[in-house]
């Protein structure tokens, strides 16, 4: 019941990551650094500590109790991260949010659930899966050749796109769906968004002590209850905050040099709406993880929560995709690619749930 249950969790909060963008769509006559950023807001600012105050009693606490370096290193990692979440957006401008999503998340989720098992191997913790574990147990064999079919998934969605985009000079009728597409300032984008993107779960390591403190305090209330699902709460807080530096400043650069300042204020703006839709991507962002830290609480921060996370969005973004015509158009053969591909995540995913649910019989 457990592994169904963080399957599950990490499911919904696969899903809420891959559909966030989405109400972006909806604001009119705003430029890209100020509807991303407003939105940001909201994700990292607005949102962590209210659902911290709703779900951990004392959490400002743990965070003052906290020693320096924890949080500087989680605010670090933040910082990191934020580039990564800085380039998401516009690699999902320039692929779009199927194609987009998929070599960003995939890079994201190699990435950061190989290193932390490499690190362990360098400075083993208790409790902490290292590389060498993962090579010598039949789950964690399973577990990485999860992490091979997802990269082998990447490959196949990367080859879909490069068939879309030399359908896209010869049909006006996908050029009108498909009116920002860059494939090569996208995928040069999309590399370091991807790259920088694991630095989140990095950030959860290196936060883990507040985690730790948030669930030694709510199991001495609860005894015999298991793992407390909101422990990352408090972390998330920290994190988030080294994201809105990074994306609160290239943002504001943006606003300057394209003199977009007078979006925000502009009554010949649908204000309402483009706060409102704002307001709705960003708190769609966070439930992201405020599921994936409910997921983890389940399965354990290793390869197998954030290759599940991750590959979950990928699959959410691709049907979303779909559904807004980014595709419209295409051959049988750019179609079937692409189908392969989607295939290929989901028994990524298949591999991986299976892997852990042996580690957690073992």
């Amino acid at each position: 019941m457990q592994i169904v249950l963080g399957v599950l969790f990490h499911f919904f909060g696969g899903f809420a990551s891959g559909s966030f963008y989405i109400p972006y769509k909806k604001v009119k006559g705003w430029s890209w650094e100020s509807f991303w950023i407003v939105g940001g807001l909201f994700s990292w600012l607005i949102v962590p500590p209210l659902a911290a105050w709703l779900t951990i009693p004392g959490f400002a606490e743990i965070i003052r109790s906290t020693s320096a370096a924890t949080l500087g290193y989680t605010y670090l990692f933040g910082l990191l991260w934020g580039i990564g979440g800085l380039t998401y957006g516009l690699g999902v401008r320039y692929l779009g949010v199927s194609l987009g999503s998929t070599i960003i998340l995939g890079l994201c989720a190699v990435f950061g659930s190989v290193i932390p098992s490499v690190y362990y191997n360098f400075f083993p913790k208790e409790g902490k899966d290292s590389f060498s574990t993962l090579l010598h147990t039949h789950w964690g064999e399973m577990v990485l050749t999860g992490i091979l079919i997802c990269v082998t998934g990447i490959v196949v969605c990367g080859k879909a796109g490069m068939m879309k985009e030399r359908q896209l000079s010869q049909s006006r009728e996908m050029i009108q769906y498909n009116k920002d597409y860059h494939f090569t300032l996208g995928i040069l984008v999309a590399i370091v968004s991807g790259v920088l993107s694991a630095c989140f779960n990095f950030g959860i390591e290196a936060g883990k002590p507040m985690a730790d403190t948030a669930n030694m305090i709510w199991k001495a209330g609860h005894p015999g209850q298991g793992n407390f699902l909101y422990q990352n709460n408090v972390t998330y807080i920290i994190i988030l905050w080294g994201g809105l530096t990074t994306n609160g400043i290239w943002c504001a650069v943006l606003n300057y040099r394209n003199k977009t300042f007078g979006d925000y204020t502009d009554p010949k703006k649908p204000l309402f709406n483009n706060y409102l839709f704002c307001a709705l991507a960003g708190t769609t962002w966070f439930l992201q993880f405020f599921f994936y830290g409910m997921g983890e609480s389940k399965l354990g921060n290793g390869a197998s929560s954030w290759i599940l996370h991750m590959a979950f969005i990928i699959l959410t973004a691709n049907a979303w995709g779909l559904l807004l015509k980014e595709w419209k158009g295409l051959n049988r053969k750019t179609m079937l690619t692409l189908v392969a591909g989607i295939i290929i995540m989901i028994l990524s995913i298949l591999l991986v749930g299976y892997g852990n649910s042996i580690k957690q019989v073992s």
